[in-house]
């Protein structure tokens, strides 16, 4: 039994590590922050596995720790960074796929838009660019369906303004 647990967790995780590692990324601030945010994350889901009992979508239930994990660490490091003092000249660049300039400089516009938003905000709009529907919104972020949708309706406007001034 505990051999089939721990395959079903590693196929889990290997499902939905691109999901969880983009949502670290937006989270981060400091270039390795991303790849200690996801293994925190896997750590609490490991932890928390057993418990699962089914009554939300596994990948719905992923989403809502790596976020909770995501906000404790920002809020951790905020209340951190009045005490210490970090290494910024380490830096760790992570291989990825090259894009063309044009589509590197829309990401990085859309990022930063997204770095000014309000943390409510910033959860719902990350889950909405991952494709989650807004009834899966909802479970994660504990408000209604009909509230996502009038968030959403003014986070599009908030975005649409600001990446607007950037390009």
């Amino acid at each position: 039994m505990q051999n089939e647990s721990s395959d079903t967790f590693e196929q889990i995780i290997e499902f939905n590590k691109n999901k969880i590692y983009r949502i670290c990324k937006i989270y981060s601030v400091h270039p390795l922050e991303p790849q200690d945010l996801f293994q925190d994350v896997v750590s609490e889901i490991w932890k928390s596995f057993t418990t699962f009992n089914g009554k939300s979508n596994i990948n719905t239930w992923i989403y809502k720790i790596t976020l909770n994990v995501c906000l404790r660490s920002k809020q951790k490091s905020e209340t951190e960074n009045k005490k210490f003092v970090r290494l910024e000249s380490i830096e760790f660049i992570p291989v990825e796929v090259p894009q063309d300039k044009s589509q590197q400089e829309k990401y990085n516009a859309l990022a930063s838009c997204i770095s000014l938003l309000e943390e409510n905000n910033k959860s719902i709009i990350i889950l909405y660019l991952e494709g989650l529907p807004y009834k899966d919104i909802a479970v994660i972020t504990g408000l209604t369906e009909n509230h996502i949708a009038v968030k959403m309706k003014r986070i599009r406007k908030i975005l649409l303004n600001c990446i607007t001034d950037k390009l």
